[in-house]
């Protein structure tokens, strides 16, 4: 149980073993922030590679069909299938050793785009360009069954911070991992953009499949030390029940999943439009560097995070946090102003990696190492099944609805006075709807009972006792 009368801190039962293999003048901890850093560098080729291919899947996909519908599918597939299956790879993690999670989790994923180099080298871009085509869906969903795997690694990297990282510099390790993922994020938006529109979505297969193989080769060799953990008999694959028992165990902690479930419900949207808009105001090619740029943002956020932390309560700054985001989603496209969309996506994706950080952090220390993997992974389902929904429901009702609405004179009419006039007025007023719903979530949130009791729980933690003590519960 995470709150308990105890604060003792545990013994570490990796010590013993740990301290006879360590170099002279080595510690434990710096032994194990040491491999904490190769797994992090690992993890950045691995995420920038999964997310080089996804990106340039949805500007090939959106740039053949011109079809919001199309990318929204896509985009929404993706969420709903990470969905599905972080139950089950929660579970996995808590299971087996991280390290052999992480490299099954790259073999699965080099495999599965070798396999969509080899739908393109046998039918040829034109017949997986037509999306009205068996062929074209077959294409997408061999490349998300990669990406949905390759996910799989930031639930087995989630546990190896409680892991690898003293308690105090949890949220400081946090900030690092989101700055990776920003880093990511920016390279990949620059180089998918520049790929697709340069050398073609062939090419840009082939870089991929290199580049996951190359960071498997990469990982094979970095040891991290880690006793065998031991699964309880008769447990299922999805593992609900313990996940389920463990949240709540904490005061708040429902609450928290719940609010951030709603929230990437409103989230949804934006996945599903961001790029047609983006790709309303600029190229390709154009688009891309400015993902890139703005992805500074992420490192920007992520490396703040490293350097000062989160705070004494993260809840609180979660709460903050997502204030924020609900405001600047409500403004960023009040005009078709190309540099107030790319102010406003830098200004976002900076304090993104707090909230992100915020919600790790608080989970890490309240919830037991040895169910961790599950709470992640159901967490994971139970938030990100929100998303494909609204991604789903809102492209088509974009293209259909609120697009020609936002075209007619009443709509103009109705809404040129706050909107303005443009081509995308129409994903603006969605953008403007998303986020005052958030608003209003976020300061109910701001003023409930849920909210000072995890805040309380927080704050009376002990320090965790590590899941090579014992059975897992």
């Amino acid at each position: 149980m995470p709150l308990d009368d105890s604060d003792q801190v545990p013994e570490d039962p990796l010590a013993p073993q740990a301290e006879a293999h360590l170099p002279p003048g080595v510690t434990r901890g710096e032994e194990t922030l040491r491999a904490f850093r190769r797994v992090l560098g690992n993890t950045l080729v691995a995420n920038v590679t999964s997310s080089y291919l996804w990106f340039a899947l949805t500007f090939w996909a959106y740039l053949e069909t011109r079809s919001v519908m199309a990318t929204a599918i896509i985009g929404g597939g993706y969420m709903l299938f990470t969905a599905v299956f972080g139950t089950f790879f929660g579970t996995l993690v808590d299971r087996h050793l991280k390290k052999q999670v992480m490299v099954t989790s790259s073999t699965v994923t080099l495999v599965t785009y070798a396999l969509a180099g080899g739908l393109w080298l046998l039918l040829g871009e034109e017949r997986l360009a037509d999306w009205g085509s068996a062929w074209f869906w077959l294409f997408s969903a061999v490349i998300l069954v990669g990406g949905v795997v390759e996910s799989l690694r930031n639930i087995a990297l989630s546990t190896t911070v409680t892991l690898l990282v003293p308690e105090d510099g949890r949220d400081k390790a946090n900030g690092l991992v989101g700055t990776v993922q920003g880093i990511a994020f920016m390279i990949t938006s620059v180089f998918s953009g520049l790929s697709v529109g340069l050398v073609g979505m062939g090419w840009t297969l082939a870089v991929a499949i290199a580049l996951t193989g190359a960071s498997l080769l990469h990982l094979l060799p970095i040891p991290i030390p880690e006793l065998a953990p031991h699964p309880e008999e008769g447990g299922s694959r999805f593992d609900v029940r313990s996940a389920v028992a463990a949240i709540t165990a904490v005061p708040g902690l429902v609450a928290l999943i719940l609010f951030s479930t709603f929230n990437n419900l409103v989230n949804g949207v934006y996945i599903a439009l961001m790029d047609p808009y983006g790709l309303t105001l600029f190229s390709v090619e154009a688009w891309g560097v400015v993902l890139g740029l703005t992805g500074l943002g992420f490192v920007v956020g992520g490396g703040l995070v490293a350097k000062v932390g989160l705070g004494r309560n993260p809840v609180r700054t979660l709460l903050l946090v997502n204030l924020g985001i609900a405001v600047l989603g409500m403004t960023f496209t009040l005009r078709e102003w190309a540099w107030l969309y790319v102010l406003g996506m830098f200004v976002f994706m900076a304090i993104i990696p707090a909230a992100e950080s915020a919600e790790q952090t608080i989970l890490q220390r309240v919830v037991p190492f040895r169910t961790q993997g599950r709470v992640f992974g159901f967490a994971q389902s139970v938030e990100l099944a929100a998303s494909p929904v609204s991604a789903f429901l809102i492209g088509p009702i974009a293209e259909f609805a609120l697009i020609p609405y936002m075209e007619s004179a009443d709509g103009r009419e109705t809404w040129g006075w706050l909107l303005g006039s443009g081509e995308a007025r129409g994903i603006a007023l969605v953008f403007l709807a998303a986020g005052a719903i958030m608003l209003v979530t976020v300061l109910l949130a701001l003023a409930s009972a849920p909210y000072r009791r995890l805040s309380a729980a927080y704050a009376a933690a002990p320090p965790q006792q590590l899941e090579a003590a014992g059975p897992a519960a």
